[in-house]
C-alpha cells in the first residue's frame, strides 16, 4: 500500500510480504524504491529522502500491543537500507494500513492501534478515525508541509528517552563542543547533534543558505561523524543517525525555529522525533536549544512534579506542535509522554513488480 503519511511518503508492506532474509530484503526495498540512484526513476522513491522510506507491519505477539512497526530509510545515491532510526511521519500511516490489512479490529468511530516502534523500542498509540466501522482519510485536521486537509492521527509516544544511545545525553552532558562549534548531543525518540546557526555562520531561515554549500555541509557531517562516535554510535558515516538540529531564535510564537537535516538534505518541513526530540531539548537548562530559543515560562523552573506542556517547533514549512508530559529535572528530567497531530493518505493498493535477480 503506498501512502503519504505526515510529511513523508513510501511503500507500506506487511512483514511476512517481503524476504526474511535481511540481505535479501534489502536488495529488494531498493529495487522496490529505484536506488541507487539519486533521480530513482526506476522505482518508488521521489528522488528525495523524504519520499524514500518504507514501513514494515506485522502482528504483534508482545503484551498489550497490536502490531510491531519496522522503518527503513532507503538512501538515494547509495545501496544502503538504514534500519537504525525511525520515522515518526510515517507512524501516522501505521495504524490505518494495521486496519486495512485486518491485523486490528475497528472499535467505533475512533479506534486505538498499539504499535511497538522495533527500530527505537519505543511503544506509541495512535487514535484513528473509523466511523462506519473502516478507516477514513478526509477530515479538516490541517498540517505544515501538507496540502489541503485529512483525518487526524493522534500519536502519543512512550518510552523514548535513550532510545538508541541508552541515555538522554549519551556523552554525559548537555553541552560540549565539536570543531568549534556548540553542540548537544541528546537521544529522545530520536538521536540528534543540536547546534546553533548563528555559530555555523548562518541566519537559520534562509533555505538556499545549506543546500548546495558543499563546504558547509562538509563542516556538518565531520561535527556529525564525532558526535557519533561520542554517543557509542560508531562510525556513522553509512547511517543517518544522530540526525543534525540547526537552531535560530523563533519568528512566529513557537519556542524555537528548527532545521532538520536528514543528514545530508535539509528537511522541507520536520521529522515528528526530531522534534520530540528538539522540544525536550529546549526545556533543559544549559542545552544549545534552551539557550538560543525561548520556552515557555513553566519550564523555568523545572519543577519535579508532572508538567504538561503544547509548545510549536517552527521549521521551514510552518510549524509542529508537541504535547510533552514531563517530571524530573535537569538530566534527570523525564518524558512521561509526547503527542503529535499528523495525517495520513492511502494512494495506492496494487502489487509492486521488483525484478526476480534479487530475490
Amino acid at each position: 500500500m503506498f501512502m503519504r503519511a505526515g510529511t513523508s511518503r513510501g511503500p507500506f508492506f506487511l512483514l511476512e510480504d517481503l524476504p526474511a532474509d535481511p540481505e535479501v530484503r534489502d536488495r529488494v526495498l531498493l529495487a522496490a524504491m529505484g536506488s541507487p540512484d539519486p533521480r530513482q526513476i526506476d522505482g518508488l522513491g521521489g528522488a528525495t529522502t523524504v519520499t524514500s522510506k518504507v514501513a514494515m507491519v506485522s502482528p504483534s505477539e508482545r503484551p498489550g500491543i497490536d502490531v510491531d512497526y519496522r522503518f527503513a530509510q532507503v538512501w538515494l545515491d547509495k545501496a544502503i537500507v538504514d534500519t537504525a532510526p525511525s520515522c515518526g511521519n510515517m507512524l501516522a500511516g501505521v495504524g490505518p494500513f494495521a486496519i486495512e490489512r485486518g491485523l486490528v479490529t475497528v472499535e467505533a468511530d475512533e479506534t486505538r492501534v498499539r504499535i511497538f516502534d522495533v527500530n527505537t523500542g519505543s511503544r506509541i498509540e495512535a487514535i484513528v478515525q473509523t466511523p462506519g466501522g473502516a478507516v477514513t482519510y478526509a477530515g479538516n485536521q490541517r498540517i505544515d508541509g501538507v496540502p489541503g486537509t485529512g483525518a487526524p492521527v493522534v500519536l502519543s509516544f512512550s518510552d523514548v528517552v535513550g532510545s538508541k544511545c541508552g541515555a538522554m545525553f549519551p556523552t554525559g552532558v548537555a553541552q560540549e563542543e565539536i570543531d568549534g562549534v556548540a553542540v548537544s548531543c541528546i537521544d529522545v525518540a530520536m538521536p540528534m547533534v543540536i547546534m546553533r546557526a548563528g555559530d555555523l555562520g548562518l541566519n537559520g531561515y534562509d533555505p538556499d543558505e545549506i543546500t548546495g554549500n558543499a563546504l558547509l555541509m562538509g563542516r556538518i557531517e565531520k561535527i556529525r561523524l564525532e558526535a557519533g562516535r561520542r554517543m557509542g554510535l560508531g562510525d556513522v558515516a553509512d547511517s543517518v543517525v544522530p540526525k543534525v538540529g540547526i537552531l535560530a531564535p523563533p519568528r512566529c510564537g513557537g519556542i524555537v525555529h528548527s532545521r532538520y537535516l536528514t543528514p545530508h538534505h535539509v528537511h522541507v518541513a520536520h521529522a515528528v522525533t526530531g522534534a520530540i526530540c528538539v522540544t525536550c531539548c529546549a526545556s533543559i537548562k544549559a542545552t544549545v536549544a534552551s539557550e538560543v530559543g525561548q520556552p515557555p515560562t513553566d519550564w523555568a523552573n523545572e519543577p519535579s512534579q508532572d508538567v504538561v506542556s503544547t509548545v510549536s517547533i517552527e521549521h521551514p514549512s510552518g510549524s509542529i506542535n508537541v504535547r510533552l508530559t514531563m517530571d524530573g529535572a535537569g538530566a534527570k528530567k523525564k518524558v512521561q509522554r509526547a503527542s503529535i497531530i499528523r495525517t495520513a493518505r492511502k494512494i495506492m493498493d496494487g502489487r509492486l513488480f521488483v525484478p526476480g535477480s534479487h530475490w
